[in-house]
C-alpha cells in the first residue's frame, strides 16, 4: 500500500472529480484518470479506478432501468467488445511507455473535443447513419474506455444526433457504460492488475467516491459547473501533454 503523499495528492482529487461527474456534473470526471496517471502507471491507475466506476454505475442503471434504447445498445455493444479487446492487446503487447503515450494522446484529444463542444461545435455522425457506423463508434468507445476510461465522446457522437428523449438517452448511456466497465474486468484481470495492493487502494478510495457522488447529486441543481468545465478541459490537455512527454523522454 503506497503511503507517499504524492499518490494521495493526485488520487483523492481524481476520485472526487469522478464522483461529482457521476453525481450529475458530467464532464468533470474527464480529468480524473489523467490525474491518477501522474501518480501511477496508466494501466494500474485504470484498474484501481474500474471497481469504483462499477459501483457508481449501479446507481445510474437502477435509476434509469426502465428507460433505454435496445437498438442503440444492440448496435454499439458488440463494437465495444472489439474495441476493449484491441485496447487489451495494446496494453499486453507493447511497452508501458507506448501505453502512456496512447493515454496521453487520448487525454489531449478528449480535452480538445470537449472545448470544441463547449463552443457549440459538436462533431457528430449523421442522424441517418446505419447500424454498422454505430458499431464502429462503439469500437472506438470501447478502445478509449479500455485505455483511459474515456469512451463517452465516440459513443455520444453517434447517439446524440438520434435525438432520443432525455431519460432514454441517459438510461442508454448508463447501461452502455455499465456493461462496458464489466466487460473490461476480464481484460484487466488478464493483465494481472487486480492485485491485493491495487484492490486495497480501491477500497481506500471508495468512500471518497461514494461521498462525492452523493455530493454531486445534492449540488447539481444548486451550482453551475459551466465555469469549471473550460478549466478542467485545459488542464486535461496539459496533463495529457505531460504524459506524452514522459513517455517520449
Amino acid at each position: 500500500m503506497p503511503v507517499e503523499w504524492t499518490f494521495y495528492a493526485f488520487a483523492i482529487p481524481a476520485v472526487i472529480l469522478v464522483g461529482l461527474a457521476k453525481g450529475g456534473f458530467a464532464g468533470l470526471g474527464s480529468l480524473g484518470m489523467p490525474l491518477l496517471a501522474l501518480a501511477l502507471p496508466p494501466v494500474q491507475a485504470a484498474a484501481i479506478l474500474l471497481p469504483i466506476l462499477i459501483v457508481q454505475d449501479a446507481v445510474g442503471v437502477w435509476a434509469f432501468r426502465k428507460t433505454w434504447d435496445g437498438h442503440v445498445l444492440a448496435v454499439t455493444l458488440p463494437g465495444a467488445v472489439v474495441g476493449i479487446f484491441l485496447g487489451w492487446l495494446l496494453a499486453a503487447r507493447v511497452s508501458a511507455d507506448v501505453v502512456l503515450a496512447a493515454f496521453g494522446f487520448i487525454s489531449i484529444l478528449f480535452g480538445f473535443h470537449r472545448l470544441w463542444v463547449e463552443r457549440a461545435g459538436a462533431i457528430t455522425a449523421s442522424s441517418q447513419s446505419p447500424g454498422w457506423v454505430g458499431s464502429i463508434f462503439g469500437a472506438i468507445s470501447g478502445f478509449t474506455s479500455q485505455i483511459a476510461h474515456a469512451g463517452a465522446p465516440p459513443f455520444q457522437m453517434w447517439v446524440m444526433p438520434r435525438r432520443l428523449p432525455r431519460d432514454i438517452f441517459v438510461g442508454t448511456n448508463a447501461i452502455f457504460f455499465a456493461a462496458v466497465n464489466w466487460i473490461k474486468v476480464p481484460a484487466y484481470a488478464a493483465l494481472g492488475q487486480f492485485t491485493p495492493t491495487n484492490l486495497l487502494m480501491t477500497a481506500t478510495l471508495l468512500p471518497v467516491a461514494i461521498i462525492s457522488t452523493f455530493a454531486g447529486v445534492a449540488l447539481v441543481r444548486r451550482v453551475s459547473a459551466a465555469r469549471f468545465y473550460v478549466i478542467v478541459y485545459v488542464l486535461m490537455i496539459l496533463v495529457g501533454a505531460k504524459l506524452v512527454w514522459d513517455a517520449i523522454a
